[in-house]
C-alpha cells in the first residue's frame, strides 16, 4: 500500500525535536496533526465502506494489544505507536472516527489513508481512499470545528503552533507511475512524473500553509526499489535500482522546493526528513539489527492480488527475524528497531524526556 519503515522515522524525529523547541499548546503535550497513507493509517479506511485498502482482517493486528485488527497496516504497532510510548505523547485518532464536537480534535488529527497519494487520480482501483488534497479538505473542517469550539483567534493560534507531518509521494509510484496499464505510466516519462509530483505538492503545501501550518516535516521517500513488492519483479529478487534512482532524485526536488517555500512564505519552517539511508542499511544489513531476513515477507502473500496479508495467508512464526511484514509494509520488531536507533543517536537522547518510559519488547 505504501512504502515501508522510512515513513514512521521522519515522525520519531519530528516527534523528538517537537518536544524539545515547540511551544506545547495542550498541557499534554505537542498538538499533532498527521497527512499520509497506509504506514500512518490508524484506522482512517476502516470508515471508508467501500474502500479496497483495509487491514481490519487477520491477521494484521495479531501482535497488537488485544490481537485484533485496528486498521494498521502491520501486524502490531507503527513506530509511531512506540514514539509515543517513549516520548508520553498519544498517537492522535483517526479523522473519520470523530465528530466535529469531540474535543480530541484540539489535541491532533490522523488524516492519513491507505491508498493515499500526492495525486487524486493514485490508487483509483482501491475505490476509496483519500488523498494528500481530500486530507487538506478534512483539515479544513477540523479547523472550522476548532472556530467553534474555542474561538477564531484560539484556532488559530493552536494551528500555528501545530505540528504537521506530511508522509506522501510511495502510493504515486506503487499504486500509479509504476502500473503499465494506468494512464500517468502511459503520459509522463520519469523526469515529468517527478516534475508533475512536486507541482501539486507546492500547491497543496502552499493550501496548508493558508490553513494555518507553519510547522511542516515532510518524509522523504525510501528505498522503493528494495521493498518485496517491487524485488518480485527482478529475476533475482534484488532492488529495483531504477526505482531506488527515482526516490532520491524526488527526495532531491521536493528538499529544493521545500528551502524555496521557506524563503517565500512568512513564518514558515518546513522541514525535509531524509531517511532514504537509514533504511536501506536496515535492508541491506539485517543482522546489524537483529534480523535475519529482509528481502521478502513474513506474511506469505501474493503479489499478484496486491501484496496484503490476507485471511488464508499463512505467517511466519519468528516474526521478529523478519523486516517485512506484508510486501510492503515492516514488521512491529521492525519498527520497534528503527525506533530503538534513531533514539540511541546522541543528539536526540538529550531531547528525550529525562523518566521517559522504554518502549515495550516487540512480540514473536
Amino acid at each position: 500500500m505504501a512504502t515501508p519503515c522510512y515513513v514512521w522515522l521522519w515522525l520519531l524525529v519530528t516527534l523528538i525535536v517537537t518536544k524539545a523547541v515547540v511551544p506545547q499548546v495542550m498541557a499534554d503535550g505537542p498538538v499533532t496533526f498527521i497527512f499520509g497513507d497506509s504506514l500512518t493509517d490508524v484506522g482512517n479506511n476502516n470508515y471508508l465502506q467501500f474502500s479496497l485498502a483495509k487491514s481490519n482482517f487477520p491477521w494484521y493486528g495479531v501482535d497488537y494489544p488485544g490481537g485484533r485488527p485496528t486498521g494498521r497496516f502491520t501486524n502490531g504497532r507503527t513506530i509511531g505507536d512506540i514514539v509515543a510510548e517513549k516520548l508520553g505523547i498519544p498517537s492522535p485518532p483517526p479523522y473519520l472516527s470523530l465528530s466535529p464536537s469531540d474535543d480530541a480534535i484540539l489535541r491532533g488529527v490522523n488524516y492519513a489513508s491507505g491508498g493515499g497519494g500526492i495525486l487524486n487520480e493514485t490508487g483509483i482501483y482501491f475505490i476509496q481512499k483519500m488523498s494528500f488534497d481530500d486530507q487538506i479538505n478534512n483539515f479544513k473542517k477540523t479547523k472550522n470545528a476548532m472556530k467553534v469550539k474555542i474561538g477564531e483567534a484560539a484556532a488559530e493560534t493552536l494551528c500555528n503552533n501545530a505540528i504537521y507531518f506530511v508522509g506522501m509521494g510511495s502510493n504515486d509510484y506503487v499504486n500509479n507511475f509504476l502500473q503499465p496499464f494506468l494512464p500517468d505510466a502511459q503520459q509522463y516519462s520519469p523526469d515529468d512524473f517527478i516534475d508533475l509530483l512536486t507541482a501539486t505538492l507546492n500547491r497543496q503545501l502552499i493550501r496548508l500553509y493558508n490553513l494555518g501550518a507553519r510547522k511542516v516535516v515532510f518524509n522523504g521517500m525510501g528505498p522503493l526499489g528494495c521493498i518485496p513488492s517491487q524485488r518480485v519483479k527482478s529475476k533475482k529478487g534484488e532492488c529495483l535500482e531504477r526505482v531506488n534512482e527515482w526516490a532520491m532524485q524526488y527526495n532531491s526536488q521536493v528538499s529544493t522546493l521545500l528551502r524555496r517555500l521557506n524563503s517565500r512564505l512568512p513564518a514558515a519552517r518546513f522541514t525535509f526528513a531524509e531517511t532514504y539511508h537509514a533504511v536501506l542499511d536496515l535492508i541491506q544489513n539485517p543482522g546489524k539489527y537483529g534480523f535475519k531476513i529482509s528481502n521478502t515477507s513474513c506474511c506469505n502473500v501474493d503479489t499478484s492480488v496486491g501484496g496484503l496479508c490476507l485471511p488464508n495467508s499463512s505467517m511466519c512464526n519468528n516474526r521478529r527475524e523478519y523486516v517485512f511484514w506484508d510486501a510492503f509494509h515492516p514488521t512491529d520488531a521492525a519498527n520497534v528497531a528503527l525506533a530503538n536507533e534513531l533514539l540511541s543517536y546522541p543528539p536526540f537522547q538529550k531531547l528525550l524526556p529525562s523518566k521517559a518510559p522504554s518502549p515495550a519488547p516487540s512480540p514473536h
